[in-house]
């Protein structure tokens, strides 16, 4: 038997994190993964995502170029090129990973962990023990109960793709489903969403939400709303066909995703064994402090079941090893305001309090600063886009809770504005600002 300091389960972007911090401080550490190294972020999600939104965007640039004066025409585009440039560049990350735990000394364990008792992993017939265990293995994309659903496939399956599909159907609401359906649509190919309800998106403000599908609307995507999938069939061409319980049908599709949820990799690590409270679903909870309730067992990143991001993950880890081998008891994450961006077409960024969310705490005391116009790249372009963005503050100073944003651009400006509320601005701090002309990021600092 082998003995650690710390053990962590998973080797994504928490585990490593709780792995690499605790190296620093010289513990004897390890990780334990059963996949690649870079969990999901690298290998099916963040990482691959914006690649393909990259292209994606290449794709709408390309159609805008005649507005600005360029005789450019598209011959072809080759979906298997980009994917193998991907693919080079995610190895490439992989590579670096592994060579990055030798380096740090940090053991890396092929297999698949399974709790012996509290403080004991076994992988296949090894067996290994630790005073501090991280349970990070991440979470997978849900497959519905019903007939045919194996003919569909999930953003894993997305990310296998080897060639373009031409006619596609994506079911789900959330954000998955959304930056999905903007890249292929983007791309050529010919997409329809299908929502249990009226909208997507439902957690975001509702400003966010409306723009978007407005927008994905203009752009081509074919919205089919308040529906249900009740079977998949596949015939002898390898086309599908969706049936819906309302009666409507989607045929000689090419893809069918589905992108209904995600659970936690959680079924096959016996956890019973430990005493470890674990939710119906699944999920790891913990307190503040990432401690599940049996002492020497934490748990990060998306198996705790909130705040499902990568750098969320990161920073939790990292302060979780802080805390164990830096003597630095009262390290821990804040879960409040965090920014997050959706790589959507227009792309989304928002930290903080929806307008909903902040009336139902503060009632009367909240104040909406909101503004929407036609950004200055699109002035001139014939494929017009809208940018819309709203600060939600609070009290007689106007304190902001909370900034959302659609548009071109709103990936990379929501970072500073997250630092500004993080620090507690006020509406006359950010009026107080002067502006960066021509953008815009300054309608957030002159919004009356």
């Amino acid at each position: 038997m082998q003995d650690y300091d710390l053990i962590a389960i998973g080797a994504g972007s928490g585990g490593l994190s709780a792995a690499e911090r605790a190296a620093e401080y010289g513990a004897r550490t390890a990780v334990i993964e059963v996949g690649r190294l870079g969990g999901t972020c690298v290998n099916v999600g963040c990482v691959p995502k914006k690649v393909m939104w990259f292209g994606a965007q290449l794709a709408d640039h390309l159609r805008d170029m005649p507005s600005y004066g360029f005789d450019v025409s598209l011959k072809r585009f080759d979906w298997a090129t980009l994917v193998k440039a991907r693919e080079q560049y995610i190895k490439g990350i992989n590579d670096w990973y592994g060579q990055y735990l030798r380096d740090s000394k940090i053991d890396h364990i092929v297999g698949q962990a399974r709790f012996v008792d509290a403080h004991t992993l076994a992988v296949g017939d090894q067996h290994y023990r630790a005073e501090h265990i991280v349970i990070a293995p991440g979470a997978y994309p849900v497959v519905p109960s019903i007939p045919g659903a194996e003919h569909g496939i999930t953003s894993d399956g997305f990310f296998a793709l080897t060639e373009q599909p031409r006619r596609v159907a994506i079911v789900g609401a959330g954000y998955i489903a959304v930056e999905l359906a903007g890249v292929l649509n983007s791309l050529g190919c010919e997409v329809s969403m299908l929502l249990r309800r009226d909208h997507f998106l439902a957690s975001f403000d509702p400003m966010l939400r409306e723009t978007l599908m407005e927008e994905m609307n203009n752009a081509g995507v074919h919205f089919i709303t308040q529906v249900n999938v009740e079977r998949v069939e596949k015939n002898a061409q390898g086309k599908l066909s969706v049936y819906c319980q309302s009666g409507i049908t989607l045929g000689d599709l090419d893809c069918l995703i589905w992108a209904v949820g995600r659970a936690p990799n959680t079924q096959d690590l016996n956890l019973a064994v430990t005493g470890i409270d674990v939710t119906e679903g699944g999920y790891v909870p913990t307190d503040e402090y990432q401690n599940t309730n049996v002492p020497g067992i934490y748990a990060v990143g998306d198996v705790t079941g909130r705040a499902q991001l990568t750098p969320v993950a990161i920073a939790a880890a990292r302060r979780l090893s802080d805390r164990l081998f830096n003597n630095m008891p009262e390290r821990k994450l804040d879960y409040s305001n965090i920014p997050t961006v959706v790589f959507s077409h227009p792309p989304i960024g928002t930290v903080g309090l929806t307008e909903d969310e902040a009336r139902a705490i503060h009632g009367e005391a909240v104040k909406v600063y909101q503004t929407g116009f036609t950004p200055m790249y699109h002035a001139i372009s014939a494929h017009k886009q809208r940018t819309a963005m709203k600060l939600v503050c609070v009290g007689a100073e106007e304190t902001v809770v909370g900034c959302h944003i659609i548009g071109t651009g709103a990936d990379e400006m929501l970072q500073g504005f997250a630092v500004a509320i993080k620090m507690g601005a006020r509406k006359r701090d950010f009026d107080n600002t002067v502006a960066i002309h021509p953008t815009s990021s300054e309608e957030l600092v002159t919004m009356r």
